[in-house]
């Protein structure tokens, strides 16, 4: 009987020792936290949730992929751009953000910042797709913010409705998606200005740039603004190109330029006058109404960004832009976005999408340094030498 009763306590004990959960990773080395190398890619190891899904998520800024390529005069492949700025960005981690030139850690400040995912935008009908992104663009308008104590604190712009909106950063995609993006916030802000860094003007006239062929081959990344201007997105006399130097086929498209409404800086400008130079014109140029600035990779010379689709030599240095961007800081910024990143031009060091990567953080910590009341007086970094 002993035997017995002693058989079924080692049982009993087996069985509860067999039930119990060991967990041998927690136990011994704690919280799962990814490396720069590792994890479900996001930008910057974000938290990532599909916003389009989920109308009432609130949030202050977000990342929104636009994979769409369809409407570019020479190669394609910046509908792969907003996987490739979230490959570069892996370096960047929220617990490692504080930026040293800035006094900002964008990453870890009082605004609510989520990667949303991407547009799931149509290869197939660009004209389709065109109203996709319009949708979605708008969708993303009309979430919550997270805190608006802190957007006024920062002195951020509200809607035309007096209520606040959240800002997104859009990772093209092809400079056409801007179109539908302008389109979305004039809803919300009015006419808006633009700084626009390119090579390229992208104000040509469709009768004189592929738009005889059809009404559709008409918009595309060459004439988005031109539209946008006769929709009246783009606020008369108050926007700026910086890093021209393509050519033209004549004198008119510039002259249709300035009827857009456009300024211009040319890519030497920056050797004749400087950065300082550069950044006072482009303040004085948009004062204080409510601004988007819309960053084409190729503004960059091909050297250093090699990963895009109509490449231009004599270009400006990341550095060179990342300091022009830099004495942006307190302007009345509601959007911005980042185009015409194509990874298949990349150097298997991802050159170009670390530098794209870069320009996104850049625009993280001007948003989260805020708007100064008159933006005659924003805020600029001290000036450092080249």
């Amino acid at each position: 009987m002993f035997h017995i009763v002693l058989a079924c306590l080692f049982f009993a004990l087996y069985v509860i020792a067999s039930t119990e959960r060991v967990d041998p990773w927690g136990n011994e080395f704690g919280k799962v936290e990814d490396m720069s190398f590792s994890g479900i890619v996001t930008f910057a190891h974000l938290p990532h949730i599909k916003c389009l899904d989920d109308i009432d998520a609130p949030f202050d800024i977000a990342l929104l992929g636009i994979p769409f390529d369809a409407a570019v005069s020479y190669r394609p492949g910046a509908r792969f751009g907003p996987s490739a700025l979230r490959s570069g960005s892996r370096r960047q981690r929220p617990d490692r953000g504080y930026s040293s030139r800035l006094k900002i850690d964008p990453y870890n400040s009082a605004l609510s910042i989520l990667d949303c995912g991407d547009v799931p935008v149509t290869p197939f009908d660009p004209a389709i797709a065109v109203k996709q992104v319009n949708a979605a663009y708008r969708s993303m308008l009309q979430h919550p913010v997270a805190s608006e104590t802190t957007m006024t604190k920062l002195n951020m712009q509200r809607g035309l409705d007096n209520l606040y909106h959240p800002r997104i950063i859009a990772l093209g995609g092809d400079h056409t998606i801007v179109l539908p993006i302008l389109s979305a916030i004039h809803e919300v802000y009015g006419p808006v200005s633009v700084i626009h860094f390119d090579a390229h003007i992208d104000t040509w006239n469709p009768e004189r740039y592929n738009g005889r062929v059809s009404l559709q081959a008409g918009v595309n990344h060459g004439t988005f603004f031109w539209h946008a201007y006769e929709q009246g997105y783009i606020r008369p006399n108050a926007s700026i190109h910086a890093g021209i130097r393509t050519r033209f086929s004549g004198p008119e498209d510039l002259d249709d330029d300035v009827t857009a409404g456009f300024d211009l800086i040319h890519t030497f400008d920056l050797d004749d006058y400087g950065v300082d130079w550069i950044a006072q014109k482009i303040k004085a140029r948009i004062g204080n109404g409510p601004v988007v600035i819309s960053l084409d990779v190729d503004v960059m010379d091909p050297s250093t960004v090699p990963a895009t689709g109509t490449p231009e030599s004599g270009g400006w240095t990341s550095r060179e832009l990342r300091r022009v961007l830099h004495q942006l800081v307190g302007l009345n910024i509601v959007a911005f976005d980042i185009v015409e990143l194509s990874p298949a031009y990349d150097s298997n060091g991802e050159i170009s999408a670390i530098a794209a990567a870069d320009m996104v953080y850049d625009f993280l910590s001007i948003l989260a340094l805020g708007v100064t009341p008159n933006a005659d007086d924003a805020r600029t970094p001290a000036r450092d030498e080249l």
